[in-house]
């Protein structure tokens, strides 16, 4: 008795309907048809006889068995994409598509001074960056949309490897003329809970921000609405109070032309640690660790710079 297997396709289709919630929309990411997607998870759907979408004319609804399938097959797809990249890995490494996710704040800071290293090094290398939150650039690495992450830790992102390209340090940012004149080195517990100026949810900035000063009354007393360290950096200009920033930024020169100014945290936990990150298990190891390397010594080519 032969089995039926789904092909691809059926599940690149139930994928992208999961993902977009609507069957034209999903059709288009698949550059199909709408008739094309639809009859595509009708024929999975008849020849494995189960339902795995209820489809009415506002809603597309998974079954519980629909959702389990889309799971499975995120995993499938990944692993079939997996056995182009290992041949490809097999040939030059860092040659071909490369696609990683990067987290708001870090991307506009380092990737200006990252990337021209890396085409000098690295000019058949094609980059595709996507910039998304932590938890969002982890989903999209273990769904197979992301080859790569360039994190800020510590983050749980699931099953995956990383390496550490450096450390970042968080220091306070307050105006010129604060009347409380905060000293070269700021002690957390010297804080204004209620003037501080945070990242809204989602940036994991955020926690490690909250981490470096070691109060956890911080996370009900401060005002998460920032949403960017730029917007942040318009706020305590505006004198409505003060935030925490990563030296990268302020190197990059978010500070500049502000009455802004930032000085360290005296706390052993005021860095956070970037990083590249992969799946775990992933053909393409040995590319990402190279990469992680070109990114080191890039970092400290522009670390010297500034000095």
């Amino acid at each position: 008795m032969s089995t039926y297997l789904p092909t691809l396709k059926q599940l690149q289709y139930l994928v992208a309907l999961k993902e977009h919630g609507h069957f034209g929309k999903a059709a288009e990411s698949c550059f199909v048809t709408q008739s094309t997607l639809s009859a595509g998870i009708k024929e999975l759907e008849a020849l494995l006889d189960i339902v795995l979408v209820e489809r009415t004319r506002r809603v597309v609804r998974f079954t519980e068995l629909g959702n389990q399938m889309v799971e499975k097959a995120y995993r499938i797809l990944r692993e079939a994409e997996e056995l182009s990249e290992m041949a490809r890995s097999a040939g030059k490494p860092l040659a071909g598509d490369v696609r990683m996710s990067v987290i708001p704040t870090i991307a506009p800071f380092l990737l200006p001074r990252l990337l021209p290293q890396l085409r000098k090094e690295r000019p058949e290398l094609k980059l595709y960056l996507k910039e998304e939150t932590s938890q969002a650039a982890c989903d999209s690495l273990h769904h197979g949309h992301a080859d790569c992450v360039l994190l800020a830790q510590p983050f749980p992102c699931g099953d995956v490897e990383s390496e550490i390209l450096f450390s970042d340090e968080i220091l306070v940012a307050f105006p010129k003329n604060d009347p409380r004149d905060p000293p070269l080195q700021v002690d957390p517990a010297h804080i204004d809970e209620t003037q501080l100026l945070l990242l809204e949810d989602g940036h994991c900035l955020k926690d490690h921000a909250l981490a470096a000063c070691n109060r956890p009354e911080l996370r009900a007393s401060a005002r998460m609405m920032g949403t960017s360290l730029h917007t942040l950096v318009q706020m305590v200009d505006n004198g409505l109070g003060l935030t925490l920033l990563p030296k990268m930024a302020i190197d990059s020169g978010i500070l500049n032309y502000t009455d802004i100014v930032a000085r360290p945290l005296k706390s052993d936990r005021a860095t956070r640690d970037i990083a590249l990150v992969w799946r775990k298990n992933s053909p393409r190891r040995s590319e990402f660790q190279l990469l992680a390397e070109i990114m080191k010594g890039a970092q400290n080519w522009v670390s010297k710079a500034h000095e």
